[in-house]
């Protein structure tokens, strides 16, 4: 099994008073040789958005984008007319493909906005642009793993472009589980948003994370009153 630990505190950070920002890779002016990526995982942004204050319009292509509000919620707007608010129950998903144009926003003009946003490299460039989003309420399993993002539309959750699953877990008692991995060659990246974990005996606490690859399978450790967000996505050395 081969592990990298990524503590809360070695992220790349930007303030730029209406957004404060952590990057666990590369991005924009935060470079990182050894943080490019995670396979195919390319970002993992954990954002604070000022109230009322957001992204103004801008293009992606060729790139898988979720969106996972924690706190508050976002205007979205894009070139495919889709228009909208996406709530902290909610997940958002885009399939940038041959090309996007979208704005995020901040909903609300009195509280900040907290999301996730993590961008994973498709399986196949140059598709037809899609645009989703989902009450994950319905999924919502305490004290265990629950799928929010998969290959296939047919599952639960919603679907991307890649041989990726993306899990959340909340929990409220101590647990142990095993994860066991849907492809051979995959890994998971997993990120704790809140509490306290352990991963195979490595401790991870609030906003740390802790890579896996080279095995089928892995255990996890759970305390109570914390959450946590795994990607499992192809070990492919892949560019931009």
């Amino acid at each position: 099994m081969k592990k990298v630990f990524h503590p809360a505190n070695s992220r790349g950070y930007a303030d730029h008073g209406w957004l404060k920002t952590n990057h666990s890779f590369s991005f924009a002016n935060y470079f990182d040789p050894e943080r490019i990526q995670f396979g195919a995982l390319r970002v993992l942004n954990d954002d604070t958005i000022a109230p009322g204050m957001g992204f103004g319009t801008h293009p992606h292509d060729n790139m898988e984008i979720v969106t996972i509000p924690l706190e508050g919620a976002l205007e979205h707007k894009d070139s495919m007319d889709n228009v909208g608010v996406v709530s902290s129950n909610e997940i958002q998903v885009m399939s940038a493909g041959t090309g996007i144009y979208h704005s995020e926003y901040n909903h609300h003009k009195d509280q900040a906005a907290k999301i996730l946003q993590l961008w994973v490299f498709p399986s196949s460039e140059n598709v037809t642009p899609r645009y989703d989003q989902m009450s994950i309420d319905s999924l919502r399993k305490k004290n265990s793993l629950y799928q929010v993002v998969s290959p296939n539309p047919n599952d639960a959750g919603m679907s991307i472009n890649q041989q990726a699953w993306f899990y959340l877990g909340e929990f409220d008692e101590d647990t142990s589980f095993a994860y066991e991995m849907h492809k051979e060659k995959n890994g998971v990246y997993a990120f704790v948003i809140e509490g306290h974990f352990k991963i195979d005996q490595h401790p991870l606490e609030s906003r740390d994370a802790l890579g896996v690859s080279d095995t089928d399978s892995f255990e996890i450790e759970a305390k109570k009153s914390s959450k946590i967000l795994t990607i499992e996505v192809p070990m492919l050395n892949l560019q931009l």
